[in-house]
């Protein structure tokens, strides 16, 4: 293996930060850096300073993922929200009820699927563009 060229008294790099991270991020980490035959800190600095030498992409990055999370957390909400509106259905059907709000439900329930459907569609989009 050929030994890297070292840097210059005025180019070492002689600072050291620190982040934590959870065992996965770490073991992410970690695996990216082999795959890349870089040290974790070499890796850590080369994609920081990557980063940080495109701000407006890595904000704009920033925001989509903020957006997804946002989008995924309302879904599930939504979702839940509806589950138990099924239910409900369900129930009073099983007890031989008239349900009334029935076909609201089943609405509410394709609107919903609706709303997944053009998110992941929206979402694969910017993913296309973006690679």
């Amino acid at each position: 293996m050929q030994q890297r060229e070292r840097l210059r008294d005025e180019n070492k790099r002689i600072r050291q930060p620190s982040c934590r991270m959870n065992d996965d991020e770490y073991q992410l980490l970690t695996r990216a850096a082999a795959v890349c035959n870089m040290s974790v800190a070499s890796f850590l600095a080369h994609a920081a300073l990557k980063a940080a030498g495109d701000l407006d992409r890595t904000a704009a990055e920033i925001a989509a993922q903020r957006e997804i999370h946002n989008e995924l957390f309302a879904l599930r909400r939504h979702l839940g929200h509806i589950g138990n509106n099924v239910n409900q259905v369900a129930k009073a059907t099983n007890f031989g009820a008239d349900v009334p709000y029935a076909e609201a439900v089943l609405g509410a329930v394709q609107r919903a699927t609706q709303r997944v459907d053009a998110f992941i569609q929206h979402y694969l989009n910017t993913e296309t563009r973006a690679g």
